[in-house]
Parts: structure tokens; sequence; C-alpha cells
């Protein structure tokens, strides 16, 4: 393989459908506005192509397109019940003592309360212990300040969902 080609995986990406890309790709995103974007700038060259491009349509999201794809997230410590993504990327809570998911939930509350949605983290390879403490460190910021920290998560959750996405065989 040329350094040139596209990557099978990313190839098949270009070639979906339109309404078939689409909802692949909100699936990763709940964010409309955000999709439609990358969906416009088909096809990729390669997969940092399709990072950059999500990327830039993440920073130029409104506050009603982050409150839109923040939508599409369960809270931390509780997937979506037949959800395997979530589930997945929330693994670091799975075998959390029922203490820390319970102050989690406490904490969810409270952060939901202040800011008017869920705790939004990119939980990947996170434990329990580290979501926590990100939850409490981050109860305190501004809301314009938290509204940017969650642009950056999402962003991370982004790039990972669209590698999951264009690295299937």
């Amino acid at each position: 393989m040329t350094s040139t080609s596209t990557p099978p995986g990313l190839a098949r990406f270009n070639a979906l459908e339109e309404h078939a890309a689409f909802a692949a790709l909100h699936e990763a995103c709940a964010s409309t506005a955000w999709a439609r974007r990358l969906l416009a700038a088909r096809p990729y060259a390669t997969t940092e192509d399709l990072y950059a491009a999500s990327d830039a349509a993440m920073a130029d999201l409104t506050t009603a397109d982050l409150e839109e794809a923040m939508a599409g997230h369960p809270p931390i410590g509780r997937p979506k019940p037949g959800d395997p993504t979530s589930s997945r990327e929330q693994a670091g809570m799975a075998g959390a003592s029922e203490e820390l998911k319970a102050e989690m939930l406490e904490l969810n509350l409270a952060y939901q309360e202040k800011f008017g949605h869920v705790f939004l983290i990119c939980a990947t390879g996170r434990t329990g212990e580290q979501m926590r403490d990100a939850v409490k460190e981050r109860i305190g910021n501004a809301p314009e300040q938290e509204r940017e920290i969650v642009r950056t998560e999402l962003g991370k959750i982004n790039r990972i969902r669209l590698a999951r996405l264009v690295e299937q065989d």
C-alpha cells in the first residue's frame, strides 16, 4: 500500500450513500451541524483530513449546536442501556464501588443543575476516580469556561468515534 492510497475504512465511509454517511456521523456526534459539515467535505483523502474537518466543525458549533451534541451523551456512570459505545467509553465506571457510583450520581446532578447539561468528559481510558475528580474540579468553573472545556472534550470523543468508524474492516 502506498502512502497516497486511502485506508479501506475511510474509502468505505467516503463511498457511503449520503443518508447512511449522515447516520454514521450523527451516531458519532449528535450535532446535526457537525455531521452536515463533515458530510459536505467528503471525500477525505486521509483520516487526518477527517479529524481536521471534525475539529474545525467542532470549533464553529454554536451554543445550541453544543447543547444538541451533549444531549446525545448519557451521564457518566449511567450509560444508555443497550448502547455499546457509551458502555465501552465509560468502562472506567463499570467496576467502581457503589460509594463512588453514588457520589458520581450526586455530582452529576449538581453539575447538571449548575450548567443545565450533563457532565461531559472524554471518559475513554479514565478511571471512575479520575472522572469524579474532574467533575469536582470543573463544577467550580464559570459557564463560559465550562462550555469551552465541553467543546474540547466533545472533540476528543468525536475523534475516537470517527477512528472506530473508519478503522472497522
